[in-house]
């Protein structure tokens, strides 16, 4: 069989050696060498984690090579995952309702003003981490002490912010889908109004923020064509010239590439940007 031939199909392109899996504590999708298993989408398996041996889900069966590769290429699946490890799974996640449950309670008691995210116990249970959001700094130092001695483990409370806690907890976005910070964002970037504005979106506080509040993360993932685009256009409030007189620009549509033009008759025009470069001169 030809090495065309060998390529054919919906894995054509793909490196069968990558899988993409996600853990219940950990946020988005982690690239994997599948290690000769033989797993498919919804298979549990474990891998190794900086938090130990965890349980996780096949998400993506192999990985595009355009999209990069792991990090760390030592980092392999270790098996597929057994009824035991599935029950061990189940009874890490019960410590961590549990001890949500008792820190809340605990930190109500000693009138820490704090809210609970969310707990994570490392897959070994050698440590729980508790998330809370305050709007100041808080002394906890109590609180760990009680919550070391009852849950037997080491404690660290982390404060995060509005942002890290959409990503912790999840939800559904404006756009009807999960999350971003939740499915595979590894990394916050700085988002600011300007990029709403430049892409012509409205400056409504509701339209443009996520359940976090902050501006929506998907504000940065075309702003870079918007800016191009916007580069090769004539800006609004300029005078051109077009085969029916002289104007000034009042809208951009960057996406069709045309401008509106309102002539001095007060009519308005739609001219595709296209017709508006200069022509060069021929040689």
């Amino acid at each position: 069989m030809s090495e065309p031939e060998k390529r054919q199909g919906p894995d054509a392109g793909m490196d069968p050696e990558i899988v993409g899996v996600r853990f219940d504590n950990l946020t988005g999708t982690h690239f994997y060498q599948r290690n000769h298993l033989n797993v498919k989408k919804g298979d549990l398996v474990i891998a190794e984690t900086e938090r130990g041996d965890g349980v996780a889900i096949v998400v993506q069966e192999c990985l595009d090579p355009g999209f990069g590769r792991p990090a760390d290429p030592a980092k392999k699946l270790l098996r597929k995952a057994v009824e035991k490890d599935i029950e061990r799974e189940r009874e890490r996640r019960e410590l961590e309702r549990k001890a949500l449950r008792l820190c809340t309670d605990k930190a109500a008691a000693y009138r820490l003003d704090m809210s609970l995210v969310a707990v994570h116990y490392h897959f070994d249970r050698s440590k729980a981490v508790f998330y809370f959001t305050a709007d100041g700094r808080v002394d906890f130092r109590e609180l760990v002490k009680n919550l070391a001695r009852e849950l037997n483990t080491r404690i660290e409370m982390r404060q995060i912010g509005v942002r890290d806690k959409a990503r912790l907890v999840g939800g559904i976005g404006n756009c009807g889908r999960e999350l971003c910070c939740k499915s595979f964002l590894t990394e916050f970037e700085p988002v600011s109004v300007r990029m709403a504005k430049d892409q012509n979106l409205p400056l409504n506080p509701s339209k443009i923020s996520g359940v976090c509040g902050r501006l929506m993360c998907c504000l940065t993932y075309e702003y870079k064509t918007y800016k191009q685009l916007n580069k090769e256009m004539p800006k609004c409030g300029k005078r051109i010239q077009v085969r029916e007189g002289t104007g000034k620009v009042t809208r951009q549509n960057l996406l069709k590439g045309t401008v509106v033009v309102e002539m001095e008759d007060g009519k308005e025009i739609t001219v595709d940007s296209q017709e508006l470069k200069k022509k060069k001169p021929k040689p």
